[in-house]
C-alpha cells in the first residue's frame, strides 16, 4: 500500500505500507515535481495507478498551479507524465480522480478559482 502526499520539499513524497496501512515507512521524494499542491491518485482496472497532479515547482514558468498533469505507474515507483491538463496563467488545483465502471476517468478540478472543470478520458488510451 502507497501513500503520495504533497511536501515543502518540490516533489510529491511518498510512504509505503506492508501490513494493510498499520504501520508506514519513511517518507521518500518521488520523480515528479509539485508546489506544495494537492493531488488526487486512483488505481485504474487494469491494475496501473493514475495520479493529477501540478507538475510545476516555485518560481520557474510554469509555475505553481499554473499546470495541471495526469501520471501513470505500473508499480507506484516510476511514474510517466503522460497528459496535460492544463496549461497557462491561473490556477488549476485540487483534482478528484475516480475510473467508472465503463472503463473512463473522470477528473474534477478548480479552473482559475472560478468554476470546476470535468474532463473525461479514456483509459485504453493513456
Amino acid at each position: 500500500m502507497q501513500i503520495l502526499c504533497r511536501s515543502r520539499q518540490g516533489v510529491i513524497t511518498q510512504s509505503w505500507s506492508g501490513d494493510g496501512g498499520q504501520s508506514w515507512g519513511a517518507m521518500t521524494g518521488t520523480n515528479l515535481p509539485n508546489p506544495n499542491a494537492g493531488t488526487d491518485a486512483v488505481s485504474l482496472m487494469d491494475g496501473r495507478q493514475l495520479l493529477v497532479y501540478n507538475h510545476t515547482t516555485r518560481g520557474s514558468r510554469p509555475a505553481g498551479r499554473e499546470m495541471l498533469n495526469v501520471a501513470v505507474s505500473n508499480d507506484g515507483k516510476e511514474w510517466e507524465p503522460v497528459m496535460t491538463l492544463e496549461r497557462q496563467k491561473g490556477e488549476f488545483s485540487y483534482p478528484a480522480v475516480i475510473q467508472s465502471r465503463d472503463g473512463k476517468i473522470h477528473i474534477t478540478y478548480t479552473y482559475l478559482r472560478r468554476s470546476i472543470k470535468h474532463v473525461i478520458v479514456d483509459a485504453s488510451k493513456l
